[in-house]
């Protein structure tokens, strides 16, 4: 299938040129020392998700300990997809891609697919955000309508009064349904950009998947005595617990009415050049300090990944500096908004999508 073409404007690549040969000086006189700081942070959190499951296994007699235990390994599973599976998959934490392909690697002892996530953020997200069918993080669900132009079906009419309840499960649905079903259905968007999986990852995947049910669920019950129902009921508040997490952080940043759903044309054609699609489909947050640079991996500074993504979040900060300058200077659409009104903004749409208010507009 033919994949989107951006519009082709040469002033628009001038001007990305322009951005980023001021990027690139800004960066250049910065200390090289800050990526030793996420070399840090591979080691220390993914020892801090393991130690968290040795406290609550050692812990087995009482049941609080082992519940909050899982509970915080969660918050750490969504620290370490943000401040270092992330940068992996972009190969901004060592030199070495094979250091980044070990710290990536670590996806799959928590439940994901390192495999399959990274073609859907490289090859899928990052390639055509907010581009419906084909970038895989507003893929419809059947129960949330994301794109506003689609004409809201049966439950998605009410999704706005609902969606509360379905977000938490955001993880469940990660590891049981949407790993299976971009491996082996071949109506899948990552099937499209991507092509035929090899056979030795559709085992891996499957493999992973019971190592981590065995460590997360089998081994207390089998080895620490811990009763089934205790077992269930600390790993299910540990997903919820992470779900709830993860799309804290991540949905203000594209899923917003103020943001762009671009409509492929009759030749698949996109109505924004590359430069223009990303400040259109993209928003930053406010918020910046240290609890969001130091744990939360600069996801406020969204526009600057999009734009920059083989530079790590450490000089997200000085990048969005730039950025914002020059958008104001030349007039491009950059956005930001704090975190409260981006998440009011995201159940917006949804209401609006509900309501088909898009739909009728377009007619």
């Amino acid at each position: 299938m033919e994949k989107p073409i951006y519009l082709k404007d040469s002033d628009d690549i001038k001007l990305f040129n322009e951005l980023r040969k001021k990027v690139n000086q800004r960066i250049e006189a910065i200390p090289k020392n800050r990526d030793l700081y996420i070399q840090i942070k591979a080691v220390i959190l993914p020892l801090m998700y393991v130690g968290l499951y040795f406290v609550a296994i050692l812990n087995a007699g009482k049941p609080w300990v082992y519940i909050l235990s899982f509970v915080f390994m969660g918050i750490s599973l969504v620290l370490i997809y943000l401040n270092l599976i992330h940068e992996a998959a972009h190969n901004n934490i060592y030199k070495s891609k094979k250091l980044n392909g070990l710290v990536l690697h670590f996806f799959d002892f928590i439940g994901a697919n390192s495999y399959i996530w990274k073609k859907r953020h490289i090859a899928s997200h990052h390639a055509y955000p907010n581009v419906d069918g084909w970038d895989t993080d507003i893929e419809q669900s059947g129960l949330l309508l994301i794109v506003p132009w689609i004409k809201a079906k049966g439950v998605q009419k009410y999704q706005h009064r609902f969606f509360f309840l379905v977000y938490p499960l955001y993880l469940f649905n990660w590891m049981f349904i949407r790993d299976f079903r971009d491996f082996f259905d071949k109506e899948r968007v990552i099937l499209k950009t991507q092509g035929r999986i090899p056979v030795a990852e559709k085992i891996k995947m499957v493999t992973y998947k019971l190592f981590y049910f065995f460590y997360q669920i089998i081994i207390p019950v089998l080895f620490f005595k811990v009763s089934i129902g205790l077992a269930l009921g600390a790993w299910f508040l540990q997903v919820i617990a992470a779900s709830i997490f993860a799309l804290f952080v991540l949905l203000p940043l594209h899923p917003l009415p103020d943001n762009a759903f671009p409509k492929l044309n009759k030749d698949n054609g996109l109505p924004f050049s590359w430069l223009r699609h990303q400040f259109e489909v993209t928003n930053d947050l406010k918020e910046n300090n240290w609890i969001v640079r130091n744990v939360l991996g600069n996801f406020n500074f969204h526009v600057a990944h999009h734009l920059f993504p083989n530079y790590s979040y450490m000089y997200y900060n000085e990048i969005t500096e730039e950025i914002e300058e020059f958008a104001k200077e030349h007039h491009l659409a950059y956005k930001r908004f704090p975190l409260l009104t981006a998440l009011g903004k995201h159940r917006d749409l949804l209401r609006q999508n509900a309501n088909n208010a898009y739909y009728i507009l377009e007619e």
